[in-house]
């Protein structure tokens, strides 16, 4: 069983992946098709973008102990611009261990209100949907990685 949470009103619903693999789950209160569970990384190795609008699927799914990491960034960011080679390095290093993924902060103002993000770069680290962690500020990547383990 998994927790896959409504796009269009937000309702938490309880979904069988195997039996979700004949036909597409819909949310019990409104009825949209439910989003597609997610793997945490690209297929390319890269990080997962996300957004206000998938952010408690992706990211708050307290059904999945992974730990997630939350690189909060802009593209005008030098110092955001400067760790991106270190989170990709971690996403194709994380195997299934845990999950990276990339808010844009200008483009999902929403998101980075609700978690009071004033300074980029901002990494949050989620575990069981919970906010466990923040680092602020460009690290090493032995920095982020220590800190990431320690979720583990």
């Amino acid at each position: 069983m998994a927790i896959r949470i409504c796009l269009q009103c937000g309702a938490r619903n309880r979904v069988d992946e195997r039996a979700s693999l004949d036909k597409q789950p819909v949310c019990g209160r409104c009825g949209a098709k439910l989003p597609a569970p997610t793997s945490g990384a690209a297929a390319d190795g890269k990080p997962q973008a996300v957004t206000d609008a998938t952010f408690a699927n992706d990211v708050v799914d307290a059904s999945s102990s992974l730990p997630v990491l939350v690189d909060a960034w802009a593209e005008w960011c030098g110092p955001c611009r400067m760790i991106a080679p270190v989170l990709d390095q971690l996403a194709a290093e994380s195997g299934g261990r845990y999950k990276i993924a990339k808010l844009n902060v200008d483009e999902n103002p929403r998101t980075a209100a609700q978690f009071n993000i004033r300074s980029i770069p901002t990494l949050l680290i989620f575990k069981n949907g919970k906010l466990v962690d923040q680092i602020i500020g460009a690290q090493p990547k032995q920095a982020i990685a220590a800190r990431l383990a320690a979720q583990m």
